[in-house]
């Protein structure tokens, strides 16, 4: 396993030391990872060049066709980490996919399977597994289905279509439809098959052991052959909540972990997840557990447009350029007057509270305060104070001094703190009172 994290560089030289930002892999590997980034279509990878690449800020597990995997783990410090610190980002990896896939992890289960830190991609298993073991303690749901055969009795209904088709030297047999009680469910079929890729993939003893004496228990329930394509079609009704807590982490094995054998050749495993929307799901989950009564948190608005156009022959403008803001706060005001509205956008970026000259500028983005600008303008009137939240690090623990675009239209830059999940919120909460109402949120948070 090669472990490194967000921005590392991957390359071929075999002079060189293995670091969280800089590692060795085989000119095999570095092949189908630039084949990845070309069919990702994405950021995943950020510069590339004869003999290495240069990975973006895409976080998660791969595996290459020669077996060589690579686990990739967020960048939470601008220094490399120790290894305490990388093991803390494992662990902050897995609790911010597990809220932005909208399940509660489970700590311990059968065989206690956290008492050692596991990949990314063994700790799915292994909450795959815990997941399955308490749905198969209640019993899997066994439904009617309708089953088409030729047999010397009759039983349920008789084909008769087919039956005047017979043969004369098989007159004594008879074409039924009846219907038989069987587990062989759709749903079933599908955990059968994530149970498939976790045995033939998972390499930890935990892991294997309960997913070969699952195996053995589903025994009569088949594999579903085409499963992405059976997987929309997963029902969610009373009779099946059963299945809600085994369901993500299904979806997520078989959409992202069903690495393709063909005629015995490996294709490969990508598992990657943008940074920049775990982290907005993450401050997004950790907000809504504080906001007092009368206050919304909307995720993605999407009212405003950045421009109207009327095309030529057309008879009605047009809005062009929607304007999608991550966090859009609501608190209703005394007197039945207008809510009260203030954006909020997440930058998954580490910011550096000492660069405060006129060059270095905090290491902000020129393009993220236009977006703000747009955003104030078009959501709140030009008025108000909006909230550009990046993770909390030794660099950035505590509140920049605002910023202002007008007289009355005004930014500030916040901390968010990734492990207690707390907002430092500072004197913007002043604007937005009882937004915060936990006492340690006021603390400006070193850690």
């Amino acid at each position: 396993m090669i472990q490194v994290r967000e921005y590392a560089t991957l390359h071929s030289d075999q002079t060189s030391f293995a670091t969280l930002d800089s590692a060795r892999v085989s000119s095999q590997t570095l092949a189908w990872l630039r084949e990845l980034g070309q069919s990702q279509g994405s950021r995943f990878i950020r510069d590339s060049g004869a003999h290495s690449i240069q990975l973006g800020s895409y976080v998660g597990f791969l595996q290459s066709p020669t077996g060589e995997a690579i686990e990739i783990l967020p960048k939470t410090h601008r220094q490399p980490p120790s290894a305490t610190e990388a093991q803390r980002s494992r662990q902050l990896l897995q609790k911010m996919l597990a809220i932005s896939l909208g399940i509660t992890p489970r700590s311990a289960g059968p065989a206690n399977l956290q008492q050692q830190p596991l990949p990314l991609h063994e700790w799915i298993f292994s909450q795959f597994l815990q997941a399955l073991s308490r749905l198969l303690k209640r019993g899997l749901r066994s439904d009617y289905q309708r089953r088409a055969e030729e047999s010397r009795f009759i039983r349920g209904r008789l084909n008769v279509a087919r039956q005047a088709q017979q043969t004369p030297d098989r007159a004594t047999w008879f074409h039924i439809e009846h219907d038989i009680f069987s587990p062989q469910i759709r749903e079933n079929r599908l955990l059968k098959s994530a149970l498939e890729i976790t045995l033939k993939l998972c390499a930890n003893a935990d892991n294997w052991r309960l997913a070969n004496s699952f195996n053995q228990q589903m025994a009569a329930v088949p594999a579903n052959p085409v499963p992405l394509a059976e997987l929309p079609k997963w029902r969610s009704d009373r009779l099946m909540q059963s299945y809600e807590a085994v369901k993500p982490w299904c979806r997520l094995i078989l959409q992202n972990l069903n690495a393709s054998f063909t005629q015995g050749e490996h294709r490969g495993i990508a598992l990657l997840f943008p940074m920049e929307r775990l982290f907005e799901n993450y401050v997004a989950h950790s907000l809504q557990q504080t906001l007092p009564p009368g206050t919304r948190l909307h995720t993605q608005a999407s009212s405003q447009y950045l421009l109207k156009h009327k095309p030529e022959g057309t008879e009605t403008d047009g809005r062009w350029f929607q304007l999608r803001p991550d966090l859009l706060l609501e608190s209703d005001t005394t007197g039945g007057g207008r809510p009260q509205v203030a954006v909020m956008d997440t930058k998954w970026k580490l910011l550096n509270g000492h660069a405060s000259n006129s060059s270095a500028k905090y290491k902000l983005s020129q393009a993220d305060l236009y977006q703000l600008f747009a955003y104030g303008n078009y959501y709140m009137d030009g008025r108000g104070h909006m909230a550009l939240i990046f993770p909390a690090h030794g660099d950035f623990y505590q509140p920049l001094p605002r910023f202002s675009f007008s007289d009355s239209l005004h930014l500030w830059a916040l901390p968010f703190n990734l492990h207690s999940q707390q907002l430092v919120a500072g004197d913007w909460q002043a604007y937005f009172p009882g937004l915060l109402h936990s006492p340690e949120t006021e603390t400006l948070l070193s850690q």
